[in-house]
């Protein structure tokens, strides 16, 4: 017989209730399906696939009553950015432009490995249009709004906004997304989730579609360090060797040089807690300058990657559907137009010279530790009623996030938050590469954190 099960259950506990008989992936999966349609998880969803949903489930049930060795994330529920290939289906990337566009001929390479997993597909998540914004605000499907907050419709963050939420409302076990500057880590931290950015060159980008291909990468949204861990090694197709160790002794580089400025007073205080219990378990912290970080802005110019990107990226649905477009995003994408491959190749070798002296600051460390964002989640209405207000937003929630990415360096948001605060986001990074080695800090970590 079934019995009722937290919604928020990691994945290795769920395993050990579906083992024991408390439940099956059957009932699992029709809740899901059952609650992914009513009010809280309104504009999660783009689309659902309830019937082959259905099938993975029942087939993994199957297969556990007649004594056959499962992967982890057979049966279990796991949500799909609309930013990924899906055979059959139009990829819309949570815009109306590309809603006539032909159907993929073949999974993205990271949801065919989901599939061949077992795991049961949910359905294609909201996200901000062409994964272009860290608020998460999509003006064609709704905004999905954040349930850290059930009194008031704060942002869920973005751009992987329905894949947060759908994780957090316990509709999936794990949420398939992509990151350019931030778009797993933000909604992550805003939702009190933990999102992983790996090097860029672990898990394919075939069949996502592009934002900006220096930076793009794809990853998931989960509960735990130890979930972040098993979908890497499911989309990479390569489990990481990951080290567990003591947080004493962990050395941790606290910047003083931009990812601590206008913080807001809960994540201030949340920080500065979480450095306290850190340091009382025996971590070495030091605030460092790391200089480099203040030259960004000046390097990222002109236009940016992201824009300059994108702009070729889109320009041909630019060109003859721009009013359909969301107009911030369109804006952001314009920034692109006019830069020429001269200074787009300045870009990026002054880049790769960035990237060098970074290593070459930070290589003493365990890892940077600093606020995935400034600030807590604010209203929905607050923060997209208006242009300046919507990116005055954009551009903190983004900040610390996209100087990782421009570091070609790898990261994890952790939940840090006090009781009854708002989630506030805990970032941990290290240089391109050296994901393994992160997630054993990560977990050294949570596990302090925890309490454990």
């Amino acid at each position: 017989m079934t019995q009722p099960i937290p919604r928020t259950i990691h994945i290795a506990a769920l395993q050990r209730a579906l083992a024991s008989g408390l439940t099956d992936c059957e009932t699992w999966v029709a809740q899901s399906l059952a609650q992914a349609q009513q009010a809280p998880a309104a504009h999660v969803f783009n689309r659902l696939w309830a019937d082959s949903a259905m099938a993975s489930a029942r087939h993994a049930d199957l297969q556990r009553r007649s004594g056959v060795q499962m992967g982890p994330l057979a049966g279990l529920p796991v949500s799909i950015k609309d930013l990924f290939d899906v055979a059959g289906e139009t990829t819309t990337a949570g815009s109306v432009v590309c809603a006539s566009e032909a159907p993929a001929g073949q999974d993205a390479r990271a949801v065919a490995l989901l599939r061949a997993s077992g795991a049961a597909l949910m359905g294609k998540t909201n996200m901000s249009e062409f994964a272009f914004s860290g608020v998460g605000y999509n003006p064609h499907w709704g905004t999905p709004s954040n349930p850290a907050d059930t009194a008031v419709a704060r942002i869920p963050g973005g751009s992987s906004s329905g894949a947060a939420v759908s994780v957090a409302l316990g509709l999936a076990v794990a949420g398939l997304g992509s990151d350019t500057g931030g778009s797993l880590r933000i909604p992550a931290a805003l939702c009190g989730l933990v999102g992983f950015k790996g090097s860029q060159s672990r898990v394919s980008r075939q069949g996502a579609m592009e934002l900006a291909r220096s930076l793009d990468t794809v990853g998931a949204i989960t509960r735990c360090v130890d979930d972040a861990g098993l979908l890497d090694a499911v989309l990479s197709g390569q489990a990481l060797a990951v080290r567990r160790r003591p947080v004493q002794g962990l050395r941790l580089a606290v910047p003083t040089t931009l990812m601590q400025d206008e913080l807001d007073t809960g994540v201030t205080k949340a920080f500065a807690h979480t450095l306290t219990r850190l340091s009382a378990a025996g971590a070495l912290i030091q605030e460092v300058a790391w200089t480099e970080l203040g030259e960004i802005a000046a390097l990222n110019a002109p236009g940016g990657f992201s824009p300059v990107e994108a702009y070729a990226a889109h320009r041909h649905r630019l060109a003859v559907d721009v009013a359909r477009f969301d107009p911030r995003v369109a804006q952001r994408m314009a920034l692109g137009q006019g830069v020429s491959a001269a200074d787009y190749l300045t870009m990026i070798d002054r880049r790769q010279a960035w990237i060098a002296r970074s290593n070459a600051a930070m290589q003493a460390f365990d890892a940077v530790i600093c606020p995935t964002v400034p600030l807590v989640a604010p209203p929905i209405a607050d923060t997209c009623d208006t242009d300046v207000a919507f990116f005055a937003a954009n551009r903190l929630l983004l900040r610390n996030t996209f100087a990782i990415n421009y570091w070609d360096g790898c990261a994890i948001s952790l939940p840090c938050q006090a009781a009854g605060d708002l989630p506030v986001g805990l970032m941990l990074a290290r240089a391109n590469g050296q994901d393994s080695d992160l997630l054993g800090v990560a977990k050294a970590v949570e596990s302090t954190l925890a309490g454990a």
